[in-house]
């Protein structure tokens, strides 16, 4: 039997049937396939006629009128905190009009008088950097330049188009009469209308006229810009607005959101600083760090202290649009990069009763005018800074005009930048200088007669016609004797002083990281500054705090700082540490920076610290004092500004006295004593001693607890 027959593999006809069958199948599926690839073939036809045949001359016209550019994109500002975490200043969302004149095509100064119109009717603001005045008669508001700017041509050549008023650049693209000397603001106005083709009746210029070209003068800042060609006209607008922009139809008017400042509290604006559009003179150097034209940066303060923290890195994104100004399509090339967050060494209750009792004092004052007040760690840590009169940081734009012609000047930070002669407060400087250099010891004594005599001249004791009779220096501080002071200096002489004074930080650079006077100390060098002969005898006056010694209240406050903590003069600061922007790491922890040490005899600083301390038990400070739960160390101070004026009142102190844990210093001009300022100081330390409150942080919402 062969494999064929029945019973094994089965018979030659019973393998027929099974073979049909396959063809049957093998047909069908073969017919199944050829269906679907025509039915694709026949969808992709359709496509392929939608696309060519009904829509082509619409994709053809898009094609030709679309626009591909690419932008930058801000990255949002990292956060300003206090020392305990409490939120200082955040980000809000808002809405801002950016101008592309890219898409405005022949219509641009149509569009962009429409857009000024509604600005006008809604009370909107817009950005306008032109330095002509903004009504007839017309005239300059800045005389230096309108505009410098460096920038690389076609063939890679760095050209500077200089705006000089007198000599405007070829490049600029202004009428020749436009580089004349003499060029008056109506030349230039008029000059401006011919080049940039505004239509006008006659040859007057109306303040419409004056305004579109401030306008269009910001675009062309901008045109040497490659990346990019849209102009931020303005921030922050309401809702309102951007309706009636939309009701408009205005093509390249676009409204984009962003990011503002937004303000948690109203203390500290100097500390704090605001924050802006970059300026004409900033440009280049934020140029070469990769910014924007339109960025918003710090304008002072520690947003522009701490910049490079809190700006974060700016992102790219390809965007194609329509002639319409619709977005077609959009790629981020490089996503932006939030700011890091600044914690300062702010206490900000701290702050916020140092404010107001420095601004009760000197409302209260006879004659008020200005004053500053600086609370420090023993490391050069700021916990408070005050300076009156302040401002508020969240209505800073509108109230300018009026803040900068203010003459009581509360924009200038006197914590910082305020000048003031020490009065007695300086006299540690001239015990320790006396005690160091081993002309005076803790146990001598001199009989103070209320005047005292020193080649051919006299000097007068403030309690003369009275007498403090023998005093050491301990005493001599407790009661401020002048005379004994005088005679400290006369032993030791200038130099010796002087270099005690710079020791101490005072007529130096304190390091803090907002701009600082450096000030000065008395002596033969300020004295040829000031264009006279320095005399031995002007001593005496150096030691008790006059002459010529002019110091900012942030100087002042570090020397007692140095004083009392046995001799470390440590630099100032606001920067305690900088968080990510998620706050989940620590980017930067400031160490204190120990910038030279004073060799002061243990004996000597107690000597030195003891008349501080029996001060504030005399029966005018103990009444402000004694109500505390720490022992305190504090000095007064008058110091003469002139006749016919009224002293400046000083004061200082600090506490525990055992273990000093934080200075006050306090400035009062107009304040005649500086004893009226220990009620001040006494407010500051009782809310730094209550604890509870002021250190807590607050829950803040989206934030995981750390």
């Amino acid at each position: 039997m062969n494999k064929y027959q029945k019973g094994h593999y089965g018979s030659r006809d019973d393998r027929k049937p099974h073979t049909e069958d396959d063809n049957r199948r093998l047909q069908v599926r073969t017919g199944v396939l050829v269906g679907i690839f025509a039915a694709i073939l026949l969808a992709f036809a359709a496509v392929l006629y939608q696309t060519q045949i009904v829509h082509g001359k619409d994709y053809l016209d898009r094609a030709f009128t679309s626009v591909q550019q690419v932008e930058t994109v801000e990255s949002v500002r990292g956060e300003l905190l206090d020392r305990y975490g409490r939120v200082l200043v955040s980000n809000a969302v808002s809405y801002h009009v950016t101008l592309d004149t890219s898409l405005m095509g022949e219509g641009r100064n149509e569009t962009l008088s429409r857009l000024l119109e509604l600005c006008r009717e809604q009370g909107v603001e817009w950005t306008d950097s032109l330095p002509v005045s903004a009504g007839a008669p017309w005239r300059y508001t800045k005389t230096d330049s309108l505009f410098c700017y460096q920038y690389e041509d076609d063939e890679g050549v760095t050209q500077t188009a200089a705006t000089n008023l007198g000599e405007l650049a070829e490049d600029c693209g202004w009428v020749e009469d436009a580089r004349r000397a003499d060029l008056t603001a109506q030349e230039l106005l008029s000059a401006m209308a011919d080049t940039f083709g505004l239509e006008r009746e006659g040859q007057a210029l109306t303040q419409a006229d004056r305004q579109l070209l401030g306008v269009l003068y910001e675009l062309y800042l901008r045109r040497y810009e490659v990346v990019n060609t849209q102009y931020t006209f303005a921030r922050d607008v309401d809702i309102a607005f951007i309706s009636r922009v939309k009701e408009q139809g205005l093509t390249g008017v676009v409204i984009e959101t962003d990011t503002a400042r937004q303000y948690h509290t109203d203390v500290a604006p100097h500390v704090l600083g605001t924050t802006g559009a970059i300026t004409a003179e900033n440009w280049p150097t934020y140029q070469e760090l990769g910014y924007p034209m339109d960025a918003v940066v710090g304008r002072d303060g520690v947003e522009l202290a701490f910049e490079e923290y809190l700006h974060g890195a700016s992102g790219r994104r390809a965007v194609e649009t329509d002639d319409s100004g619709k977005i077609v399509t959009q790629e981020w090339l490089e996503e932006p990069e939030p700011g890091d967050n600044v914690v300062l060494t702010l206490d900000a209750s701290l702050q916020a009763v140092t404010e107001d009792y420095l601004a009760d004092f000197i409302q209260g004052l006879d004659d008020p005018a200005g004053g500053a007040a600086v609370v420090m760690d023993m490391t050069g840590g700021v916990l408070a800074m005050a300076s009156y009169p302040d401002f508020d940081l969240a209505t800073y734009g509108q109230d300018y005009s009026q803040l900068v012609s203010d003459e009581a000047h509360p924009l200038l930070n006197r914590a910082t930048r305020g000048l003031y002669a020490p009065g007695s407060t300086f006299k540690m400087v001239s015990a320790v200088a006396g005690l160091a250099s081993g002309v005076i010891t803790a146990t001598d004594q001199v009989e103070c007669t209320g005047y005292y005599s020193y080649y051919g001249t006299t000097q007068r004791c403030w309690i003369a016609p009275g007498r403090h009779g023998l005093e050491n220096v301990t005493q001599a501080i407790t009661d401020s004797c002048n005379v004994f002071f005088y005679d400290t200096a006369g032993k030791m002489g200038i130099a010796t002083l002087r270099d005690y004074a710079r020791q101490f930080g005072l007529g130096e650079y304190t390091g803090i990281e907002l701009p600082e006077e450096k000030g000065q100390m008395a002596g033969p060098e300020a004295a040829e500054e000031a264009g006279y002969t320095w005399y031995g005898g002007e001593v005496l006056s150096a030691a008790i705090g006059q002459s010529l010694s002019l110091f900012t209240p942030i100087q002042l406050a570090n020397y007692v700082v140095t004083l009392v903590n046995g001799g470390s003069h440590y630099r100032a600061h606001l920067l305690k540490e900088v968080k990510s922007s998620d706050y989940s790491r620590v980017v930067y922890d400031y160490q204190p920076e120990l910038l030279h040490s004073i060799d002061i005899a243990p004996g000597d600083l107690k000597a030195v610290l003891q008349g501080m301390y029996d001060l504030s038990k005399t029966a005018s400070m103990a009444r402000y004092f004694d109500g505390l739960p720490v022992e305190v160390g504090c000095k007064t101070g008058t110091a003469e500004v002139g006749a016919g004026r009224t002293a400046t009142a000083t004061f200082t102190c600090f506490a525990p006295y055992d273990d000093p844990e934080v200075v006050i210093y306090l400035v009062a001009e107009n304040g005649s004593s500086g004893g009226g300022l220990a009620q001040v100081a006494a407010g500051i330390l009782a809310q730094y001693f209550s604890g509870g409150d002021s250190q807590s942080a607050p829950a803040r919402e989206n934030t995981l607890i750390r």
